[in-house]
């Protein structure tokens, strides 16, 4: 449920819901979540590659500094044109930082996507195309070159006294703007004594959604698995499967579903006045009073006019006023009984009538007492 700034369920204000908070209201699990979503498979990763790159084709948004004059004299230089830094002037070109991510099990020849930044003076990547630039890893070797023209997905016009921006103009993204030259291959199977194993790393650590996995791929084959702790389950591949039968075997396994265990938390972001009650949350029975007090402040100008007619003792004078209302609103003494389910703790919490931010001070204040059973987290 969604509530507005001053508390009360409906329709969003029309000032927006920045203030909102929000239960995840889970009586029960619907079902199983599959193992493939809740894990990852250890060794199966991939790998971060950069380079630094030049942009050609730019109207007027470039660089002017000795980094991309220099860069360009280098390109034409190995092309045949022998020039000098100083040779080189206007803004068309720019210097900028190439990221990518190598996948696990990328191969030569295959593509992948590519993101652009500046890193001088240059004020848009708009029209931008991307040289020849080697992508390498943290190992220095280089793994794959990208090269193409620049998507920025906005657009900027500039005028004399105006101008109008639509998305960040200095990152941009080249689909398909890499290709690969050396692969790095995953490995995630682990032989041990003639044995081969593969783990599975939990996104979310918890004891009892590690051990329930270790239960739903025993039922498939049986003490195959060892719970190492709250965030790994070791699987032993059987005898019988073949090298070839390993992904058969992964997608058998990973395809069952397990019910996730939640940690009883609650997550308060106080910027944004958004608070995030888990599914097992609950509160002792406790009397809450709420209220608060309310200061309003108006500020007025009022003229001094000189009263004496034809008189030069006076002039016309703005003094400011200020209008100070103090209001102390009732708060009073509520039981709220004891919730075991999030459904409950929405009903007495509601009952308080109580805005996000009073809900915010709440739930401090019921953790310091000792009432709230959850832990709770503070971003």
């Amino acid at each position: 449920m969604i509530y507005d700034s001053r508390g009360r369920a409906g329709r969003r204000s029309r000032a927006g819901i920045s203030a909102a908070w929000l239960l995840l209201a889970l009586a029960g699990p619907v079902g199983g979540e599959r193992i493939k979503d809740i894990v990852d498979i250890q060794g199966v990763r991939s790998n971060p590659l950069t380079g630094i790159g030049l942009v050609t084709g730019l109207a007027g948004t470039g660089d002017t500094t000795m980094l991309s004059r220099q860069m360009l004299t280098n390109v034409l230089r190995d092309l045949g044109l022998v020039l000098s830094p100083t040779d080189v002037t206007g803004k068309s070109v720019a210097v900028v930082m190439v990221t990518a991510e190598l996948g696990p099990f990328d191969r030569e020849g295959s593509r992948m996507d590519v993101d652009v930044s500046t890193l001088g003076e240059a004020t848009s990547l708009q029209g931008a195309m991307l040289l020849a630039t080697p992508l390498r890893g943290l190992d220095g070797q280089v793994y794959a070159v990208a090269q193409g023209g620049v998507s920025i997905g906005g657009w900027a016009a500039t005028g004399n006294a105006a101008s109008a921006t639509r998305n960040h103009q200095t990152v941009g993204r080249i689909p398909d703007g890499a290709i690969v030259e050396k692969s790095e291959l995953a490995t995630f199977i682990e032989q041990v004594a003639g044995q081969r194993y593969i783990t599975l790393n939990l996104r979310n650590n918890d004891f009892t959604t590690a051990q329930r996995i270790s239960d739903a791929i025993n039922q498939a084959f049986a003490g195959s698995t060892t719970v190492l702790d709250a965030g790994a389950v070791k699987v032993t591949v059987p005898g019988n499967v073949t090298q070839q039968g390993i992904v058969g075997f992964l997608d058998e396994i990973t395809k069952k579903d397990v019910t996730v265990d939640m940690p009883a938390t609650v997550v308060i972001n106080e910027r944004t006045g958004t608070i995030v009650v888990g599914e097992n949350v609950g509160i002792s029975a406790v009397a809450i009073s709420q209220g608060g007090l309310v200061v309003k402040v108006k500020e007025s100008a009022q003229v001094s006019q000189p009263v004496a007619p034809f008189s030069d003792a006076g002039r016309t004078e703005v003094i400011p006023e200020t209008t100070l209302g103090i209001q102390e609103q009732n708060a009073y003494l509520m039981p709220v009984s004891k919730a075991v389910t999030v459904s409950d703790l929405a009903k007495a919490l509601n009952a308080i009538g109580a805005s996000p931010r009073d809900l915010i001070a709440i739930f401090n204040a019921l953790k310091k007492a000792g009432a709230l059973q959850a832990k709770l987290i503070i971003m």
